[in-house]
């Protein structure tokens, strides 16, 4: 068994579409495995990838987004025993608009080196002019070492190896081309972990092939220590019971707003509307996101679940997020064109029949709600709004800081919006 130390190290790619999960999740289950204490991280706002690290290395994944939170913030929630293997968002430099938020911009804030994986499926010796354009493009950024990826051939690796060897950046590994190491797709990315009933045999077999094809001592090897922490507190909890919905219809909720509430002393129930449950006896009901359009039939008929919210929403708050705000509507339309009875709290019509995508980081003043201060989250939607009629929630800017329609809608002890919360504002 390895000591339980405190390093760090980013994994990250040229542009989205490399295989960052595959290759991550496959390190995380190989060193796991190997008896190494090891833990995932994800780069910016995503709830699917930090389950699928969870279910390889078997420790809590958390996301550290260097937009929405402060330095000090991403030290502290950076913090825990092992190796921590952040995997980056998109390409390395990309981040929004005004150019905050990259992966880049997190491995500075942290002082982490990046090993940088390649999709080397179409090229050969044009990966080194690549390679060398992004260990040179940031000189606060180090490119600590390569993983190829998509390899086609001995051949190929040799070609590939070859170019890149006057640039001095260790190639730790390679791993082959093979179909059936794509992840299932949906509109918002990937199948959630606990739909994949194969999940376990996908990565272990993931995990051998890393084993034999990536040199594990010398990827440890590039780590460096986590920065020391700074010990800033959250903002209070929005109240001191609070009823979660959570299930495969309510699962994008992230786990720091949970633990801050906990640290700060808040209650936390689990309730699932999706079996039918009432909710539990709270100050506040936060019905989060997820995918209620596709149990959107379901949630309409189970009586005992609906009937719970509504009837305690004139003296209990209520609150939705992005698919739990779809749900406190009038009605919701599924991708078939069915519209489907929700709770009717808000005088709200949303559809999937024509899709179009929202999408982008949102600085949020609350106009009312649970929530009394500036709020940093993202938009992340194919929900068209039919019907919205109402008092507005949130004040809202983009991540350029230029404003935008207000957003949600509130009615009595009711609110809601499609914003994924992420942070305090800082």
């Amino acid at each position: 068994m390895s000591p339980r130390f405190s390093t760090g190290l980013i994994l990250a790619a040229p542009s989205s579409g490399s295989g960052k999960t595959t290759v991550t999740l496959g390190l995380l289950r190989a060193l796991a495995q190997s008896g190494h204490a090891v833990r995932g991280a994800k780069s910016g706002p995503d709830y699917i990838d930090p389950k699928f690290h969870e279910a390889a290395c078997g420790a809590p994944c958390l996301n550290l987004d260097a937009w929405a939170m402060s330095p000090a913030r991403l030290t502290d929630l950076a913090q825990g025993p092992g190796l921590l293997l952040v995997e980056g968002a998109m390409g390395l430099f990309d981040g929004a608009a005004n150019d905050t938020g990259a992966t880049a911009d997190l491995a500075q804030i942290l002082g982490l080196p990046v090993v940088l994986v390649i999709d080397c499926a179409r090229m050969a010796q044009s990966v080194a002019p690549l390679v060398a354009g992004f260990a040179a493009h940031d000189p606060e950024v180090q490119i600590a070492g390569l993983i190829l990826n998509r390899v086609g051939s001995d051949r190929h690796e040799r070609l590939l190896r070859r170019a890149l060897q006057p640039l001095g950046i260790p190639v730790l590994g390679s791993l082959p081309r093979q179909a059936d190491l794509v992840h299932p797709s949906r509109h918002l990315g990937l199948v959630q972990a606990q739909e994949r009933t194969d999940l376990d045999a996908f990565l272990d077999r993931v995990a051998a092939l890393v084993r034999d094809r990536i040199d594990l001592d010398a990827l440890r090897a590039c780590a460096r220590s986590l920065p020391d922490p700074t010990g800033t507190k959250p903002p209070p909890p929005p109240a001191q019971r609070i009823a979660i919905a959570q299930d495969q219809a309510f699962a994008f909720c992230y786990p720091h707003l949970l633990q801050d509430w906990q640290s700060a002393g808040a209650e936390l129930q689990f309730f699932s509307p999706l079996a039918n449950q009432a909710a539990p006896p709270a100050d506040l009901i936060y019905l989060p996101g997820g995918y209620p359009e596709l149990h959107a039939g379901r949630l309409a008929a189970n009586a005992t679940f609906m009937a719970s919210i509504q009837n305690c929403s004139s003296d209990t708050t209520v609150y939705g997020e992005c698919g739990g705000y779809m749900v406190l509507g009038d009605g919701l339309t599924d991708a078939q064109g069915q519209r489907h009875q929700m709770l009717g709290l808000l005088r709200l019509e949303t559809s999937f029949a024509e899709r179009k995508l929202h999408l982008g980081y949102r600085k949020l003043t609350p106009q009312g709600g649970p929530f009394t201060q500036p709020l940093m989250g993202h938009e992340f939607h194919y929900a068209s709004t039919l019907k919205a009629q109402g008092q507005p929630l949130y004040a809202v800017q983009d991540a350029e800081g230029q404003s935008l329609p207000a957003m949600g809608l509130q009615h009595d002890r009711v609110s809601g919006s499609f914003a994924h919360l992420i942070d305090a504002a800082h």
